[in-house]
């Protein structure tokens, strides 16, 4: 396959795309793309993107990002390869998620000059697990959201996250598109505030169905770590979960983040193999990928 392929616009991409991330959820058990870019070509759709869409794949490029995907009947001819081609043929840094770290994808990320940088764990825990008790701090409570408490969750979520390249940056428009999602639930964002009603730190769930829960995000403010509000948030949020009647909960975590990861295990979650994102990484472009070798 070469690169002269009819290629998509507007609203005719926008549906491929989402037939091609439909097939492959139902194909791989994933979203080949992540939240983020979900939630932006809802609301969004393809501004600010380059895309090379076909009925059977697509590529899009967006601030640094890439993302690839093709449809499980169409793997193997080399179609994957053709977007990518065009998507990567722009200089610049550039990062690209494999979610469930496919060899395919690995493959092509050599043949482009990408290294591998990045590893995401997926870990999950049975609801039935019984959970430690807990004790909070002196002069700590932990309520529900508010709708006045938008200003104070962006303000500890940017500082608990300022290193991390993902959720740092989330604005009031991404915090109110989450929120505007079928799934968000007030009294599954659990607030830990002190005696003054200042916010220390919180446990946003997320239930995906009747029988799946997440630990969506746990933020300690800077100023209030080293009381052990990390531990008591996430029990706190899988006693929440586990009073809905989800049968397991799963969470994301960096695979160098050795005290979450303890963490975690310490309460009954574990971590396979297949469970794996890998994000690449592309400094430069060492050649024209559209050059044949």
């Amino acid at each position: 396959m070469n690169a002269e392929l009819p290629l998509l616009t507007d609203a005719p991409a926008l549906d491929a795309i989402g037939r091609v991330r439909d097939a492959s959820r139902e194909h791989d058990g994933t979203d080949p793309v992540d939240e983020a870019v979900a939630l932006r070509l809802k609301h969004h759709g393809l501004a600010g993107a380059g895309a090379w869409v076909s009925d059977q794949g697509f590529a899009l490029r967006h601030d640094g990002e890439l993302d690839l995907a093709v449809a499980p009947s169409a793997r193997g001819h080399g179609l994957g390869a053709s977007l990518g081609a065009l998507a990567v043929a722009e200089p610049g840094p550039l990062t690209a998620w494999s979610h469930g770290d496919h060899p395919a994808a690995a493959a092509l990320a050599r043949r482009w000059g990408f290294a591998r940088t990045r590893e995401l764990w997926v870990m999950r825990r049975p609801s039935a697990v019984p959970l430690p008790s807990v004790t909070l701090p002196d002069g700590v409570r932990i309520r529900d959201y508010g709708d006045s408490d938008a200003e104070a969750l962006l303000a500890v979520n940017a500082a608990a996250f300022a290193h991390h390249p993902e959720q740092g940056g989330l604005d009031a428009a991404g915090l109110a598109e989450r929120m505007a999602e079928p799934w968000f639930d007030p009294a599954g964002l659990l607030l830990a505030v002190d005696d003054a009603g200042d916010l220390l730190g919180f446990h946003w769930t997320k239930q995906h169905d009747a029988s799946l829960g997440e630990v969506y995000v746990v933020g300690v403010s800077p100023t209030a770590q080293g009381r052990g509000l990390g531990r008591v948030l996430t029990i706190a949020g899988l006693q929440h979960l586990a009073a809905r009647g989800v049968a397991e909960v799963l969470l994301y975590v960096e695979s160098d983040n050795t005290p979450a990861r303890r963490l975690y295990e310490d309460l009954g979650f574990q971590h396979a193999a297949a469970d794996t994102h890998v994000q690449y990484q592309r400094a430069e472009v060492a050649r024209n990928p559209l050059t044949p070798e």
